[in-house]
């Protein structure tokens, strides 16, 4: 009963196929949030497949409805052996997006696992189904191997993260002493790249937008009217040049980050990002000039363009359409105003003389930015058990470009947060043909058995609130 012979259990796990067995299971219910005919996918998905694996664990399972009426629930489940010992909150989440079957190439699909090399295809592979199940099997390793974990887990699995956790927020102030802990433990997100581990500590914030320029109804033959009527798509494309330039740099200053802090430039001076064969290569004129490719995507504020349209793109006919919308997003860091954001652009848009452009929230709600400091005793400790395992110096991202509901776990309830990723970049999260890798995940529960194992050795942090909210920027 060693450190080693577990994570062997561990990789035996995976080489034996029983981690795949309960993958593919998984990967076949259509857990589609962003679908309402999936709801009941949600419910099976909580209380027929994940309820059932963590009782076989030990563990007392809740599932509980969302705060927010129409999404899916929240499973919480626990296995408290001794008060006295630390306790991990886990997070996962058992939504995935639209399956978009028919956008698959031929032989795969989002609803059979299926394998290729290493590459295992099928919705929730990468987001968030294949790295949850990683995190579960990996604590299932640790009871089998010890007899017990040697620590308290609080583990929650919500089923509305592709709609950007509606209720969340308000989910975790109804129950925040039943999800006490002393630190959070998950897995959401790509790696640093695929060959190295990675330890991220946050995330950047996320707020869509949809710019609207509305002239009049309907479209106007552009033979009598060309040259006389103004085009909303021209206005448009030229109000949003106005707030990003030519090469991807932002330039209304107010929306952006007033600098990047020392530490997080040392801890990003490892952490370049490196694409794998097959994946876009970074084009180094775009974004702010006079930062690193690690600085642009983690340490600064994005304005992306996801979508424009006037008239019809589908079938052009001449006419001078009566009005064009674009749907935005800016990627924020920890420390930005984010609430701010409208009436900044408004002021702008006014001062530019496009004061017929409207903006307004493309979503109902934004995810905040988050950041552990880098500098805080669990990540030192985490990274450790982390290169333990593999010999590698895992990198370690202070937030990763995306956003998560982090800010739920470091701002509600107080916690460092520290977050194991088990996918890579081009995995086509999101997109037809999601995959993920088999390496990854079968070191990811390597990784996962190391860490909970450490977890109980005592040789963890000294738990204490002095090490919780006060080291979170």
């Amino acid at each position: 009963m060693t450190r080693e012979t577990a994570i062997s259990r561990a990789t035996l796990h995976f080489d034996e196929g029983r981690f795949i067995e309960d993958l593919a299971r998984r990967v076949a219910i259509r857990t589609e949030s962003q679908i309402p005919e999936s709801r009941d996918q949600l419910d099976l998905y909580l209380k027929d497949e994940i309820a059932p694996a963590f009782a076989r664990m030990g563990f007392a399972t809740d599932v509980l409805p969302n705060p927010v009426d129409g999404v899916g629930p929240i499973l919480l489940a626990e296995r408290i052996e001794d008060p006295s010992l630390p306790t991990v909150l886990m997070y996962g989440h058992g939504d995935v997006v639209r399956g978009l079957a028919e956008q698959w190439r031929e032989g795969i699909g989002p609803w059979q696992l299926k394998q290729e090399g290493d590459r295992y295809y099928g919705r929730g592979t990468a987001d968030n189904k294949g790295q949850h199940s990683v995190n579960m099997a990996a604590l299932e390793v640790v009871l089998q191997e010890r007899g017990c974990l040697g620590f308290n887990v609080r583990f929650m699995l919500e089923t509305g993260e592709e709609l950007s956790s509606p209720g969340l927020r308000e989910f975790c102030e109804r129950h925040k002493a039943r999800l006490q802990a002393d630190v959070l433990i998950a897995s959401d997100g790509p790696r640093l790249s695929a060959q190295r581990p990675t330890l991220y500590l946050g995330s950047r914030g996320c707020i869509n937008l949809n710019f609207t320029v509305e002239l009049r109804k309907g479209a106007h033959h552009s033979g009598n009217w060309g040259g006389l009527l103004a085009n909303p798509g021209i206005i448009l494309a030229h109000a949003l040049a106005s707030i990003v330039s030519r090469d991807g740099r932002v330039l209304v200053s107010e929306l952006l980050p007033d600098a990047i802090p020392d530490n997080i430039r040392r801890a990003l001076r490892d952490c370049q990002p490196a694409p794998e064969p097959g994946e876009p290569q970074i084009d180094g004129w775009w974004g702010e000039p006079g930062l690193s490719s690690a600085e642009k995507v983690y340490a600064w504020n994005t304005f992306e363009i996801l979508a424009f349209r006037t008239g019809n793109p589908d079938n052009p006919v001449n006419a001078i359409p009566g009005k064009a919308v674009a749907t935005c997003q800016i990627r924020f860091v920890a420390g930005c105003d984010v609430e701010s954001y409208i009436g900044i652009l408004r002021r702008h848009l006014d001062a530019t003389g496009y004061g017929c452009v409207q903006i307004g929230m493309a979503r109902k709600s934004f995810m905040q930015a988050t950041r552990l400091d880098p500098d805080n005793p669990w990540v030192r400790w985490a990274a450790e058990s982390i290169r333990r395992t593999t010999g590698t110096n895992p990198a370690v991202l202070p937030n990763i470009g995306g956003s998560l509901p982090n800010d739920c776990f470091a701002e509600i309830l107080g916690l460092p947060t520290l977050w194991v990723p088990h996918s890579y970049a081009g995995c086509s999260q999101h997109a037809p043909d999601e995959h993920a890798l088999g390496p990854i995940l079968r070191e990811g529960l390597q990784i996962m058995t190391g860490l909970f194992w450490d977890l109980a050795e005592g040789d963890r942090p000294e738990i204490s609130w002095s090490v919780r909210p006060s080291s979170i920027l």
